[in-house]
């Protein structure tokens, strides 16, 4: 049962040095056009397949960035989603905000139309950072911004932070999670930069100009990191994300429960009725399909029952709580140990995993090497 819906916005008015998402710059693109046609494409979606839509818990708005768009398109996208998107059972609505797009008319436009989390992209409160980054923000902003969405309304917000970042030092860091902290959020996002392929950040590494701290630095953060959160009372749920108790993000946590969700727009990814699949990216492929009365699909996959178990391990061993063995045998009809005892007791043996009679999660060491404990269970 797909439980969730992605919708993606491509367009930036600034273009991040290290971001690889779907997006374009704003300016001259068919916005409007291509708002119409995200209506076009949920209808067309629902109208095709009604059953998965009938229990939407989640929407989320991702990008790109969503608050690229003035009030009006907002007005004009929200009114889409709630025609064609069943909304009877929506507990979390959540979009992705820069600080510095989101205005108080915006903030009133997205709380009218039932958006109940935010999620802005503050990644630091080191100004030199920030245009080492391509951000457009100053950290004032970031305490404006969040001091007229609590005045909107707005309780459950949440902010991304990002560490391991060109020439950052460990005082720099600590005062950025002092400046987070200070806003007193319910919630935060905090990530290791990773330099992907076709970025600006990738360029620079190339040309031996991106001084990234090492590895040791890198964990150094991570460890702070965590016991700062820990300090305040912020769980962590998840490898990269604390928050206090009902304030996870619940979208999220369908990825990471290997649950189904549908995605809508350029170049956005889904997983409905066993099947993963990613629309077309280029705007005007995605809005010529629709045009067409078609559904934007670039490529899909029917999704084995292998594939799926290994993700189940995959994803869910990104979460603190681990994998409920209880869970696997109800979705699958083996143990886990049934599949994965050689791979259990290895990296319980190293340190890395813990299991107790109800689940399998990782070590406090195991969090810093977590992908090389997730590729671990690729049964291949």
């Amino acid at each position: 049962m797909t439980t969730g819906v992605y919708i993606h916005i491509p367009f930036c008015h600034q273009i991040c040095n290290y971001c690889d998402f779907n997006k374009v710059f704003f300016k001259n693109q068919p916005v409007d056009e291509y708002i119409e046609s995200l209506g076009k494409e949920m209808a067309l979606a629902v109208s095709k397949n009604p059953a998965a839509y009938k229990e939407i818990q989640t929407i989320f708005l991702g990008g790109g960035t969503p608050t690229a768009l003035s009030a009006e398109q907002l007005e004009r996208l929200l009114t889409l989603i709630q025609t064609h998107i069943p909304m009877k059972h929506v507990i979390e609505f959540s979009t992705e905000a820069n600080p510095d797009e989101l205005t108080i008319e915006k903030l009133r436009v997205l709380k009218a139309f039932g958006i109940n989390r935010l999620s802005l992209g503050v990644q630091s409160f080191d100004t030199e950072l920030l245009k080492k980054l391509g951000r457009t923000h100053a950290p004032e902003q970031v305490i404006e911004t969040i001091r007229q969405a609590k005045e909107v309304g707005f309780t459950n917000i949440s902010i991304d932070l990002m560490y391991g970042l060109p020439g950052q030092t460990m005082e720099q860091w600590q005062n950025t999670l002092n400046q987070a902290f200070a806003l007193d959020l319910p919630h935060y996002s905090a990530y290791s930069l990773i330099v992907e392929p076709k970025t600006i950040f990738f360029n620079l590494m190339n040309k031996g100009k991106l001084p990234l701290p090492g590895e040791d630095s890198e964990a150094a953060m991570y460890a702070l990191l965590m016991k700062e959160m820990e300090k305040r009372g912020l769980h962590q749920y998840e490898i990269s994300n604390f928050g206090r108790t009902d304030f996870e993000s619940k979208h999220n946590l369908i990825y990471w429960d290997n649950d189904e969700y549908a995605g809508f727009g350029a170049g956005a990814s889904g997983y409905v009725s066993s099947t993963r699949y990613t629309n077309h990216g280029p705007l005007k492929k995605y809005m010529d399909c629709i045009e067409a009365g078609e559904l934007p699909i670039h490529h899909e996959h029917d999704v084995t029952e292998k594939e799926k178990i290994e993700e189940e391990l995959f994803l869910g061993l990104r979460k603190t709580a681990g994998i409920n063995k209880q869970h696997f045998y109800e979705r699958y009809g083996k143990q886990v140990h049934d599949v994965f005892e050689k791979q259990i007791n290895s990296l319980t043996e190293a340190g890395l995993l813990i299991e107790d009679e109800q689940a399998i999660y990782l070590s406090h060491q195991g969090k810093f090497v977590g992908n090389e404990v997730f590729q671990e269970f690729l049964i291949d």
